[in-house]
């Protein structure tokens, strides 16, 4: 039995289009971050880059359990002495909702060169409308219990 490592020209990319009104923020990421990463085809090799691109809309309505919103800091430093930042949850959410989804899902994806090509194919807008209607992303449902389902 020979193991069969898939070729550039045996992956085949999907767009997928996620709604995330009333999603539960983390349980969505790790749906999507499994949805880049590839997992989800039978061709799935940890080490390539075998995913799909997802495009999330409505971000802004999304779900947050328990008191994240209050209690949850984000954490930047600009490498200048001095130079922490530490914002809230809802501050970002207020500010820029998009954020909260791509710095969830970076978190899930692998912490070298791989990972941050998986993550240039998630694209997040805060509202319902995108600018990726041409590549016809096929509807999928996440379901807050961790289930995916894709449809037409």
């Amino acid at each position: 039995m020979k193991t069969m490592i898939p070729k550039e020209s045996d992956i085949q990319r999907k767009w997928y289009l996620v709604d995330a009104e009333g999603l539960t923020l983390g349980r969505m990421a790790s749906n999507i971050a499994s949805i880049l990463k590839g997992k989800h085809k039978t061709i799935y090799t940890p080490h390539l880059d075998t995913g799909d691109h997802v495009v999330v809309v409505n971000i802004e309505k999304v779900k947050v359990t328990g008191k994240k919103m209050e209690d949850r800091i984000y954490f930047r430093h600009s490498q200048y002495p001095g130079g922490a930042t530490y914002t809230p949850m809802k501050d970002i959410m207020a500010k820029h909702p998009e954020r909260l989804l791509q710095l969830a899902v970076k978190g899930m994806l692998p912490k070298n060169r791989l990972g941050r090509a998986m993550i240039t194919k998630l694209k997040v807008y805060a509202g319902p409308e995108h600018p990726h209607t041409a590549q016809q992303p096929q509807k999928v449902e996440l379901t807050n219990m961790g289930g995916v389902k894709t449809g037409a």
